[in-house]
């Protein structure tokens, strides 16, 4: 078995260092280990476990969050953002800088991906916080933390993902993932309101005040999308839909508020239906390749005997859960967060749950981890994305996000100490809706 293991790390390696996509590389490991070391059919196998994972219902909701994503992303839902929210928080201590994060709230909401929602409200607030004298660290370390939110607050493409895999209600793992989601956004505000105090020159003198006329309209700006995102969530939660019907609503809703706003054309559109197949395709393609893989390591024996191998180490539940955190912040430098947690929950899956842990809970914490490895250098995704939108390097940007990185590290904590903070909501959930 230690051969075996030794064998799928090199050919993860080298698939993945010649540049193969990661869906594909997945599969020629597991092909090829099966081939060497199983005298079993490897195309009968690999077939069957494609339509397995292409034919699951619950998967049909995520090219439908996708696309509902995508049409709000080719809107102006951004700019509405940025201007609704500054009227109400400008008076708060770090004045605008909460925009980052309540943007990154509300539209991870909407779109499920971390890289998405970075990219999309940090083409708009990063101008205006530079424009307006605020300090640069603060302003792009609080959206490279922020941006993180698309992973975990509902409805979320990697819950669905992990859903399937675990075999979990997706429902109530959206459920679980909000107030998670919720603590780590007023941690993330608690810190910039305490910069602001400690060091007044991170934000510019403003004495700008906003007339209740002024809110209100600030409200109509926000507000769709805001009602979008609880239409949907509350559709789902009350039992009045599947998370594919919610999903789908969600698509409509999008489609209404484009059209109401004049901000959807034909152009747009289209633009939005060709950016949700491609990101449908490429997650399903990972989806495809992790289980081909997962599957050849079960036939293989490695899962059981890696979690012998760490259970005769006599870990206790913390020194585990440190473990792993330390594992996927590492495992997520270079390889996106889908595919970190496909490749490897065959193996920590079952280990957290003998330390007794349950899966929802586990969902959640290894969302948070991913997360965390977003921001960490050398190559984690946020960075690259925010050194494309500034002149920093990846260094620069990773020293600015440190603050929010640790931030995350306690969150972990916090959920390991506490695990109702995740298993709470889910609990209450009485209805039958998968």
């Amino acid at each position: 078995m230690a051969i075996v293991a030794i064998c799928t790390v090199v050919l993860l390696f080298l698939t993945l260092g010649t540049g193969l996509w990661i869906g594909l590389s997945l599969v020629t490991t597991g092909a090829v280990l099966m081939e060497v070391f199983r005298s079993i059919p490897t195309a009968k196998l690999l077939s069957q476990q494609i339509f397995n994972v292409v034919s699951t219902p619950e998967l049909v909701a995520l090219p439908l969050f996708i696309l509902m994503g995508e049409i709000l992303f080719h809107t102006r839902l951004a700019e509405n953002l940025f201007s609704g929210l500054r009227v109400w928080i400008n008076r708060l201590p770090g004045q605008l800088l909460h925009v980052n994060v309540l943007a990154c709230t509300v539209f991870a909401a909407v779109s499920g991906s971390s890289a998405a929602t970075t990219a999309t409200v940090g083409r708009i607030t990063l101008d205006e916080l530079d424009k307006r004298g605020y300090d640069g660290n603060v302003s792009v370390g609080s959206l490279a933390g922020a941006g993180t939110l698309g992973f975990l607050i509902p409805p979320s493409l990697i819950m669905i993902v992990y859903g399937v895999i675990a075999e979990e209600s997706v429902l109530k793992l959206f459920a679980a993932g909000i107030l998670p989601g919720l603590m780590i956004a007023g941690l993330f505000m608690l810190y910039i309101a305490g910069v602001s105090l400690v060091r007044p020159k991170v934000t510019p003198k403003s004495d700008e005040k906003f007339t209740l006329s002024q809110k209100l309209k600030g409200v109509r700006e926000f507000g769709p999308v805001t009602s979008l995102i609880v239409f949907v969530l509350g559709s789902m939660y009350g039992g009045f839909a599947t998370p594919t019907e919610g999903a789908a609503f969600g698509v409509l809703g999008a489609i209404i508020i484009g059209v109401c706003q004049r901000t959807l054309t034909i152009s747009n559109f289209g633009k939005a239906i060709l950016s949700a197949t491609r990101t449908s395709s490429m997650v399903f393609l990972i989806l495809v390749g992790a289980v081909f893989f997962s599957v050849s390591l079960g036939f293989l024996g490695l899962p059981k005997f890696i979690a012998v191998q760490i259970a005769g180490l006599e870990l206790s539940a913390f020194q585990l859960i440190v473990a792993l955190v330390l594992f996927y912040a590492l495992l997520g430098t270079f390889l996106d967060g889908i595919s970190s947690l496909l490749m490897t929950l065959p193996i920590t899956l079952p280990l957290v749950l003998q330390a007794g842990y349950d899966k929802i809970w586990f969902g959640v914490f290894i969302i948070v981890t991913i997360e965390m490895a977003q921001i960490t250098p050398p190559l984690g995704f946020n960075l690259f994305i925010l050194k494309d939108m500034t002149k920093r390097t990846i260094g620069q940007i990773a020293m600015s996000a440190l603050p929010f990185f640790l931030i995350l590290c306690l969150a972990c904590l916090l959920l390991a100490a506490f695990p109702s903070i995740a298993t709470f909501l889910p609990s209450i959930i009485t209805t039958d809706v998968k």
